[in-house]
């Protein structure tokens, strides 16, 4: 394995808050404002007028990128890219060179990156995925599979949110869908595609944020063993998880979901948390989300599920059980 370099995007700050190279570090050529001018100048007066606009607003930092490159970069070697691999790059790489660095340029820059993270997506691997029920522990039997010397993919930690109306509450904030890409590929790097992949069903949507398209397809369509747990055990597992959380926050929550739950049930939810009858509400949003839950099972290959019936909840039991299947 090659030496790893530190990475500098020498895009906008938009640009790299839309999505980046994990562990890369932003030192952009130019403010969004200035890159916006200059772009305006490149189309109505062409070339020279956008260069010399550029440098007008570049020259004054150049001392400042070079102390940056040098504070992210002691041994005097780094990568550097923009967008395409064109002219900000190329700019950033000659400042940096005569500073006496050895500066390399990402070929195709982030557009490159980025189409060749898709394509990897594809290796051709073994995926197992564990399905269930809302409240079933998905999520802790995927971290005791890891535990048994599995190696798994979390969507819903990559994601930051439980995927459901309720999964935002008590996360950070959700990266943009590009970023999330971004950051799965990341893990996806770090898999042996020689061993099993464990991952947890999701649907297309993880919150806010969307499974790349090949992603979601090999998902749907490997093997799924869903995990059947007593109602009562998921929504005593419901109750834990959320009854201590702001209230206000459940009921937007709830909000969200009116439709689907019906007003009156909606109704008898919203007064139930009031009261602080967290099993009330539990069990009025698992009749919806079962039953959106079970559809969405009905789609798959019939002849690639696998129902595991469990006791109660117990997730070091179920991963054990699972490994038993294979």
């Amino acid at each position: 394995m090659g030496k790893v370099l530190p990475v500098v995007d020498v895009r906008t700050p938009a640009e790299f808050e839309q999505g980046h190279i994990p562990g890369a570090h932003n030192i952009p050529l130019f403010t969004n404002e200035e890159r916006a001018v200059v772009g305006t100048l490149y189309k109505r007066e062409g070339k020279e007028v956008a260069f010399m606009k550029g440098l007008d607003y570049v020259g004054p930092r150049m001392r400042w990128f070079v102390k940056e490159a040098r504070r992210l970069a002691p041994s005097r070697e780094i990568l550097v890219h923009c967008w395409r691999g064109g002219m900000r790059s190329g700019s950033m790489a000659w400042l940096f060179r005569s500073a006496g660095f050895t500066a390399h340029t990402l070929e195709g820059g982030y557009k490159g990156y980025r189409r060749h993270i898709r394509k990897k997506f594809e290796t051709d691997s073994r995926w197992i995925i564990i399905g269930g029920y809302t409240g079933s522990g998905k999520t802790e039997i995927l971290k005791e599979l890891e535990k048994l010397g599995n190696q798994i993919v979390d969507l819903e930690g990559i994601a930051r949110h439980k995927g459901s109306a309720f999964g935002h509450i008590g996360q950070k904030p959700q990266p943009t869908t590009e970023q999330f890409e971004n950051n799965l590929a990341a893990r996806w790097n770090e898999l042996d595609f020689s061993k099993t992949i464990w991952m947890e069903d999701e649907s297309k949507a993880i919150g806010h944020v969307f499974q790349p398209e090949n992603f979601y397809r090999k998902l749907r369509t490997s093997t799924l063993v869903f995990v059947e747990v007593p109602k009562e055990a998921r929504i005593s597992r419901l109750v834990k998880e959320y009854a201590g959380i702001d209230k206000n926050a459940l009921a937007q929550a709830l909000a969200k979901i009116v439709k689907r739950l019906g007003g009156q049930n909606y109704q008898k939810a919203v007064k139930a948390l009031e009261v602080d009858d967290y099993a009330t509400v539990a069990d009025i949003t698992l009749t919806y989300y079962d039953k959106a839950y079970g559809y969405g099972v009905s789609q798959r290959d019939k002849s690639k599920v696998i129902i595991l019936k469990v006791d109660g909840d117990n997730p070091p039991e179920t991963a054990e059980k699972i490994i038993s299947l294979f």
